[in-house]
C-alpha cells in the first residue's frame, strides 16, 4: 500500500556550500558570568552547518545547569524571533533545572486510568489551540500549557476523554530558515523534529518564562487534564531528529558525540546517514546505547510528567537495524511491551515509515502494542464518498477490522480509528478539494499526499452554491457517525468540531497563522449547528455500552441487513447492534452512498419496544440530531442519498 502524509517531510532537501566550519564553544557559569568575553574558548571543528554553541555549566549561585544557546551563520535573521540577550543566549535553548522543586501534585490526585475501549481521543497542538487571539486567554498565555488550560471546559464540552498532544518536546521552529531554501518563510508548527528526547518544549511555557516554567506548566497542565478526567497521550518523535541530512547537516548533540551509534548508517557506503524518516536521518533506536536512552526518556514522561501514553511517529522505523534492516522482533518495541512501566500505559503505533514499510495490522505488538489504523481511514472515506466495490471494506472497519487485530489477544480497541488526523485535510477540506492546494509551503505543490479519497461534492474549495454546501454538510456528519459507530477507539482532530478550514492545504505543518489556529470565534457561529452535532455524537459513543467493547463482535452482536455483498455498485450497508444485556437499547445503523434515496424496511425492534430517530444526516440542525432519540419512526425508512441514520430502540 502507498505511504500517505509526509508530516512535514519536505519533497525537495535544502542544498548548501560545503564547508568546514570552526566554531567556538563557549563554557561559562549561568548568571555567574557576567560577561561571556570572560569565558574560556577553545576551537573545535564541526560539520558544516554546525551551530556556534553557549555552554553555561553549573557554578556557585546558579540556578539553571547545561543551557544550550543556538545560532548559525544566519544568527542575525534568527535572533530577530529567538530573543538572544547577552547573558542568557537565545530562547531558543534546551535545559535541566538541578534544583527545580517538588512538583506538588495534590493529595486528593488521581490519573483517571481510564479502559482503552472507552477512549475518544482528541488530537491537538499546543501552540495553535490558543494561539489565535479569539481564544481569550490573554497575551502571555497564547499558544502555552497555562493557555490550554484555561480552555479545558472546551474538551469537556466537547465530550472527549483523551488528548494526544502534537509532539511537546523541545524542537526547533525555525529550523526552515537555517539556510536560504523554498521553505525559508515557514515555522515549524507541528514539531516533528525533537532536539532534545528529555525536555519540554520550552517556548509554551506562558510569558516567554523559559524552560523551568515550561517544566512546571506542562505538569500543571497535566494535573488539570486529569482532574477532569481528561488522559494525556504524547505524540513522541524517535525516528528522526533535528540534526538533518548528509546534504544538510546541523549537528547539535548526538551528530557530534557519535554519529554511527545514534543513527542508522549505510555500511556499504561509507557513513552515509539512511533516511527512512523522509527528515534526512534516522535514530538507530535499536543500538543499545540509543535503546536505553529512549526507554529513560519515557519513563521519565511517565513517572515525572504523569502522561497516561504515547503515540510513536513513523514507528516502523523503530522496527530497523542499525543499517535499516527490518527486525521480526525489534529489542525496542519488544522491551517497551515488556517494561513493568511503560507496558501498563497506552501505547499506538503509526506502523510505517518513509522507507516502504508497511504495517497496519502486523506491527510487532506482544498483545499491548495499538495501531493507526490507515486503512480505516481509507476505507471509510472511500465509502462515503461513493467509491464502487467498499462496502465490504467498510463493514469490517466499522466491526473493528478483525481482520486485522483479531489475532492471539489482541482486541478491537488496538484499533486508533480515523477519518481525519493532522497530516492531511481537515474534515471540511475532506468535502470541499478534489486536490491538494499546497502553494502556500513554498514547493510548486509537490508536498504532501496526492492519495486522499477526498471529494468536493461539485465545486472546487468555497462557492456560494447552496446544494453543493449541503452535500458538503451531509457529508462531513456521515463520516463523524461512521468513525463514532466503528468498534475500535475513535480519534478527531482538533478544529473539525467548527468545519475549520486550511483552504485545502494538507501538508500545513509550517504555517503559525489563521490556517493553523483554532479559531473560537469561528466555533461560536456554528455552536447550535455542526459543533452541536459533533459533540452529541461524541457524547452519544461514550455513554452507549454497545459502542464501545472490549471483545470482538461475534454472531449474536450484530445483524448485516444484507444479502449484496458482491455487487460492487451496491453503496447502501445496514446492520443492527443487539442489546444482550449490557444496556442502552438496540442500535440500528444505516449509510446510503447512492445518488438515490433507499427505502430501508427495518427489523423488529425487540418486544415491547420501538425505533427512535437519534441521527439523520439528511436533516437540518436541531433535527440532524436527537438525544434520547424522537417519538418514533415508521417501519420502512427512507434514506436519503449521501446519508445516514442512527436508529435507537425505546420502550413503546
Amino acid at each position: 500500500m502507498p505511504m500517505r502524509g509526509s508530516r512535514g517531510r519536505s519533497q525537495v532537501q535544502g542544498k548548501q556550500q560545503a564547508r568546514t566550519a570552526t566554531l567556538n564553544v563557549i563554557a561559562t557559569a549561568a548568571m555567574a558570568e557576567p560577561d561571556h568575553k570572560r569565558a574560556k574558548k577553545s576551537n573545535y571543528t564541526l560539520q558544516p552547518g554546525s551551530p556556534q554553541i553557549l555552554g553555561p555549566s553549573p557554578g556557585p549561585g546558579a540556578k539553571t545547569g547545561i543551557n544550550f544557546a543556538l545560532f548559525s551563520e544566519h544568527a542575525d535573521r534568527r535572533d530577530a524571533f529567538e530573543d538572544f540577550q547577552g547573558q542568557r543566549g537565545s530562547v531558543f535553548r534546551g535545559t535541566f533545572d538541578f534544583q527545580e522543586d517538588t512538583f506538588d501534585w495534590g493529595q486528593a490526585y488521581q490519573r483517571p486510568n481510564l479502559a482503552p475501549q472507552d477512549l475518544i481521543v482528541y488530537e491537538m497542538g499546543v501552540r495553535s489551540y490558543t494561539a489565535d487571539s479569539s481564544s481569550g486567554v490573554g497575551k502571555k498565555k497564547e499558544g502555552t500549557y497555562a493557555g490550554m488550560i484555561d480552555k479545558i471546559p472546551h474538551l469537556k464540552e466537547l465530550g472527549i476523554n483523551a488528548v494526544e498532544l502534537l509532539p511537546v518536546l523541545e524542537y526547533d521552529e525555525l529550523e526552515f530558515q537555517r539556510i536560504p531554501n523554498p521553505r525559508d518563510h515557514m515555522v515549524n508548527i507541528w514539531g516533528y523534529s525533537h532536539i532534545s528526547f528529555l525536555a519540554p518544549m520550552s517556548r509554551f511555557a506562558s510569558g516567554g518564562k523559559g524552560p523551568a516554567a515550561a517544566r512546571r506548566e506542562l505538569k500543571q497542565l497535566v494535573k488539570a487534564l486529569h482532574d477532569a478526567g481528561i488522559e494525556v497521550l504524547l505524540d513522541l518523535v524517535y525516528n528522526h531528529t533535528v540534526e538533518g541530512g548528509d546534504d544538510d547537516p546541523y549537528t547539535l548533540s548526538m551528530r557530534g558525540i557519535d554519529n554511527s551509534v545514534y543513527y542508522m548508517t549505510d555500511k556499504d557506503n561509507g557513513a552515509n546517514l539512511l533516511n527512512y524518516s523522509g527528515c534526512g536521518n534516522t535514530v538507530s533506536a535499536n543500538h543499545p546505547v540509543v535503546h536505553d536512552l529512549i526507554l529513560h526518556s519515557l519513563r521519565m514522561w511517565v513517572e515525572e510528567y504523569h502522561v497516561d501514553g504515547f503515540r510513536f511517529d513513523l514507528a516502523s522505523c523503530l522496527c530497523r537495524d542499525p543499517h535499516g534492516n527490518v527486525l521480526d522482533v525489534p529489542p525496542l518495541i519488544r522491551d517497551i511491551a515488556k517494561d513493568p512501566v511503560l507496558s501498563k500505559v497506552k501505547l499506538l503505533a503509526e506502523p510505517w515509515d518513509c522507507g516502504g514499510l508497511y504495517q497496519v495490522g502486523s506491527f510487532p505488538n506482544w498483545d499491548v502494542w495499538g495501531e493507526w489504523n490507515g486503512k480505516f481511514r481509507d476505507d471509510v472515506r472511500r465509502f462515503i464518498k461513493g467509491d464502487e466495490g467498499m462496502k465490504s471494506a467498510f463493514a469490517t472497519r466499522i466491526a473493528g477490522s478483525a481482520d486485522l487485530y483479531n489475532v492471539n489477544n489482541r482486541k478491537p480497541y488496538h484499533s486508533l480509528n480515523f477519518v481525519i488526523a493532522h497530516d492531511g485535510f481537515t474534515l471540511a477540506d475532506l468535502t470541499a478539494y478534489n486536490s491538494k492546494h499546497n502553494d502556500d509551503n513554498g514547493e510548486q505543490n509537490r508536498d504532501g499526499s496526492n492519495d486522499n479519497f477526498s471529494w468536493n461534492c461539485g465545486a472546487e474549495g468555497p462557492t456560494d452554491d447552496g446544494g453543493v454546501l449541503h452535500l458538503r454538510q451531509k457529508q462531513m456528519r456521515n463520516l463523524m457517525l461512521a468513525l463514532m459507530v466503528a468498534q475500535g477507539t475513535p480519534m478527531v482532530l482538533s478544529g473539525d468540531e467548527y468545519a475549520q478550514s486550511r483552504y485545502g492545504n494538507n501538508n500545513w505543518y509550517g504555517h503559525d497563522t489563521k490556517m493553523t489556529r483554532f479559531e473560537w470565534d469561528e466555533l461560536e457561529k456554528v455552536r447550535d449547528t455542526f459543533f452541536r452535532f459533533y459533540s452529541q455524537l461524541i457524547k452519544f459513543r461514550r455513554e452507549h455500552p454497545l459502542l464501545g467493547r472490549a471483545e470482538f463482535l461475534g454472531p449474536e452482536d450484530v445483524t448485516w441487513h444484507e444479502d449484496n455483498w458482491h455487487n460492487p455498485e451496491s453503496r447502501f450497508l445496514a446492520f443492527t447492534l443487539h442489546d444482550r444485556g449490557q444496556g442502552g437499547g438496540d442500535l440500528f445503523a444505516a449509510f446510503n452512498a447512492h445518488t438515490y434515496e433507499i427505502p430501508a424496511g427495518l427489523p423488529q425492534p425487540p418486544n415491547g419496544q420501538k425505533w427512535t430517530r437519534v441521527v439523520d444526516t439528511n436533516l437540518a440542525p436541531p433535527r440532524d440530531f436527537t438525544p434520547g432519540g424522537n417519538k418514533g419512526v415508521d417501519a420502512t425508512y427512507t434514506v436519503a442519498p449521501f446519508s445516514s441514520i442512527l436508529l435507537l430502540a425505546q420502550p413503546a
